[in-house]
């Protein structure tokens, strides 16, 4: 009997890189929504007076890739999940984890976020009381470009990761028998098979093709039933990702080629910033889409072989991050608002007034979630996390250990 050379991971190995890639790229999130109340000419729900032209290049180079890296990562963690799940089991178990707290977050959370733009913007009367019972009710219609989503008369803003990925989610539970046939495990084993210059380019090609296609026809929205471009580049990465997640091979890969990937993503951005910045007339879009999505793919597989290189370890913050990273993606982008609003008025100027955002958005979202969110079981399910257990008084009594939080053991990343 010959090794299998793309052995799956052990059911009772955690993937630290994982859990602590997710956290460092919701961070990167929190600090590129900051970045867009900075940055010029990029439409936000509010904008700063000291808005910089030169950050347009820096979130450029972080947004061509930073939600395909979220996406994928998600891919992983369904991986790992659906080892010891089916089909209903995994769409009751992530529908409560992700619906719950879009539900919740659109009622609670977020309508702070409209009322501050539809205040900004002269199309809300002062007043957030009465605002929340109106949008609430959703009994009257908005002004048109009150706020991003008044057409609906609801909004979920930053919100939009949750239902795209329960999409995708369900997508993969719903064909769940296919993926597990002979011939789905031969597409599985063709992907996670690919080595060398084949792993760097060849997984570029649907992203490119979906670009031609779909991209200049369906621009970016976040509305979920007409984003047909994103969809087709954020569920092709999350469709990686579950291919990926219990294979060890193409980890193994990934680890190697980190070095030469991240030589030709900073070659590549490098080519796409000089030609951007350089031609008066508009690139070739074939042009333009290639180093685009070749950028996108290279990025994202030198942080998974850094990633899988540096940081699958047990890290003494991952226990703390993996409850966290839920509650503060859900928070981050109101208190950002909140921050704006309790700022501004101060002029601060524009090097003062960003750091103080960033620690209050920070700070908040500590205090919140550390104090009051992972403390409260009646708040955990809102907040996408599982309810917490008390241990046997009996445990303490004898001076046994207590037994560690629901989840720390379990073998699959959380999404």
């Amino acid at each position: 009997m010959t090794a299998d050379p793309n052995p799956a991971t052990p059911p009772d190995h955690r993937r630290h890189d994982i859990d602590a890639l997710r956290a460092l790229a919701f961070l990167f999130v929190i600090l590129y929504h900051v970045g867009m109340y900075y940055v010029a000419d990029w439409p936000w729900h509010l904008k700063s007076p000291h808005a910089a032209e030169w950050l347009q290049w820096p979130m450029r180079v972080l947004n061509l890739w930073r939600m395909d890296l979220v996406f994928l990562i998600s891919g992983v963690s369904l991986g790992f999940l659906s080892r010891g799940q089916g089909t209903w089991a995994l769409l009751r178990s992530r529908g409560l984890r992700l619906m719950l707290p879009l539900a919740f977050g659109m009622a609670v959370v977020v309508p702070y976020q409209a009322y501050a733009q539809g205040v900004a913007n002269g199309l809300v009367a002062p007043g957030f009381g009465a605002f929340l019972l109106r949008y609430l009710s959703m009994a009257q219609p908005w002004p048109k470009q009150a706020f991003d989503g008044a057409e609906f008369g609801i909004t979920w803003n930053h919100l939009w990761y949750l239902p795209y990925l329960f999409t995708y989610t369900a997508l993969i539970a719903l064909t769940l028998p296919l993926w597990k046939s002979a011939a789905g495990q031969r597409v599985r084993g063709a992907f996670n098979g690919l080595r060398g210059w084949k792993l760097l380019l060849l997984p570029v090609l649907p992203l490119l093709v979906f670009t031609m296609l779909l991209a200049s026809r369906f621009p970016a929205t976040h509305n979920l039933v007409r984003d047909f471009h994103l969809h087709s580049l954020y569920f092709t990465m999350f469709l990686y990702g579950y291919w990926m997640g219990v294979d060890t091979g193409i980890w193994k890969e990934l680890e190697r080629l980190r070095r030469v990937s991240l030589a030709l993503a900073v070659a590549v951005i490098a080519a796409f910033i000089a030609l951007r910045a350089g031609m008066k007339s508009p690139l070739p879009g074939l042009l333009v889409d290639t180093l685009r999505m070749l950028y996108l793919w290279l990025a994202v597989a030198t942080i998974l072989g850094h990633g899988h290189r540096h940081l699958n370890r047990p890290w003494p913050w991952l226990r703390w991050a993996n409850e966290s990273v839920y509650p503060w993606y859900v928070l981050h982008q109101t208190l950002i608002i909140v921050g704006v609003t309790l700022l501004a008025p101060l002029a601060l100027g524009p090097v003062v007034e960003p750091a103080l955002l960033i620690a209050l958005t920070l700070l908040g979202c500590w205090l919140l979630t550390d104090g009051l969110i992972r403390r409260t079981n009646l708040l955990r399910p809102l907040f996408g996390l599982k309810l917490r257990r008390r241990a046997p008084a009996s445990s303490a009594a004898r001076g046994q250990a207590l037994p560690q939080e629901p989840g720390w053991r379990s073998p699959s990343p959380r999404a």
